[in-house]
């Protein structure tokens, strides 16, 4: 059952990719989906080195793959798909979703230190009573985390938010950090009774049309009453370019903003916890320091396993962050440099190491001048 569900959700950082067989570049054109185009030369980039790059995405089972710089596009591949063909993206939602709270804090609808309790009576007078919405965005909760009930009975659940919000709480808020499908669900009870809009219609309105995301929505359970906020969202690559484009302008695009600069520092610029130098507000980051991935909280005996040291990828600048999907999904983005890269691909359980965090940032250690 775990191995069937961890095929539509979850995300880890991965070891590089190799690179193979070449890929065949889209046609250069004055504007692309939208999207102003320059050649990657005049962007001071490499174009042999990204073609390369992109070659390797290709052989490893890529779908796209988008190199976005100084807010232009240098590059876009597609194989299989339809440039604007939505596709699942896994866990990239939960960065979108990351997205949505700040900007319902930005309107005054919520507070990032809010109790949960709040919004979510059946949580009062519990050991859940003192969960802050910033601890579901920093997946230090505390609420029950188990492969089973994570990548099992959440995704079976015909009412997801319901089921998330049942399970018990394990550990004492702000004690323990586990990627928590669970208690990131939670978060669309949370946005829908502060905004009073469904998730997915806030979603549309406030945060895709401003960003002329036009290929892109968010999905419902079964129960076809609340969003899917841990997983679900449909999108192409040079939609999400445009969200990462969203955080490289520090909230603003074009003028119009969206987010305000506290949010996205406090999202993708520090961590949000002491338990994962890797970890934002539901965003990786390449912050050194104890490393954690998605589902390494416990062990097969149930007992907490100790983090690894280190960074995401080794030799990129401690500010690229990314929000990842199973299956290799990436969206990543570097503020040092203005580049934002996207890849999206099949999923593939087999033994062989996705496409992760560390090779989309060759782009930024590679293919740069």
């Amino acid at each position: 059952m775990v191995a069937s569900a961890l095929l539509v959700l979850g995300a880890a950082p991965a070891v590089p990719a190799s690179a193979a067989a070449a890929a065949a570049p889209a046609a250069p054109r004055d504007r692309v989906d939208g999207w102003a185009t320059a050649s990657p030369s005049s962007l001071g980039l490499r174009p042999a080195r990204l073609d390369a790059l992109a070659a390797g995405a290709r052989a490893a089972d890529s779908t796209c793959y988008a190199v976005v710089r100084h807010g232009r596009l240098a590059r876009d591949w597609n194989w299989g798909t339809a440039r604007t063909t939505p596709r699942e993206v896994f866990s990239i939602t939960k960065s979108v979703t990351s997205a949505l709270v700040g900007i319902a804090v930005r309107d005054g609808s919520l507070r990032l230190d809010d109790r949960v309790s709040r919004y979510v009576p059946q949580w009062r007078g519990t050991a859940s009573e003192t969960v802050t919405v910033r601890n579901l965005l920093s997946n230090d909760s505390g609420r029950f985390w188990s492969l089973d009930s994570d990548y099992g009975a959440l995704v079976q659940a015909r009412n997801r938010t319901r089921y998330a919000v049942g399970l018990p709480q394990q550990y004492p808020p702000g004690s323990a950090w586990a990627y928590n499908n669970a208690a990131i669900q939670v978060l669309e009870a949370v946005l829908r009774r502060a905004t009073g809009t469904p998730v997915d219609r806030y979603a549309a309105r406030r945060l895709f049309a401003p960003l002329a995301m036009r290929h892109t929505r968010m999905g419902r359970d079964a129960s076809g009453r609340s969003t899917s906020v841990f997983f679900g969202l449909q999108t192409t690559c040079l939609d999400l370019a445009r969200f990462g484009r969203l955080y490289l302008g520090r909230g603003a695009v074009d003028g119009r903003r969206i987010l305000s600069r506290g949010w996205v520092r406090r999202s993708v610029g520090v961590s949000s916890t002491v338990h994962n130098a890797a970890y934002g507000l539901l965003w990786w980051l390449n912050r050194p320091g104890p490393l954690r991935g998605a589902t390494d909280a416990v062990d097969a005996q149930g007992q907490p396993v100790a983090p690894m040291t280190g960074q995401l990828a080794p030799g990129a600048p401690a500010s690229t962050y990314a929000a990842l999907g199973l299956g290799g999904q990436v969206l990543l983005v570097d503020p040092r440099s203005g580049t934002v890269v996207v890849r999206l691909g099949r999923p593939d359980l087999s033994d062989r190491a996705a496409y992760g965090f560390a090779d989309a940032a060759r782009v930024v250690t590679e293919a740069l001048r």
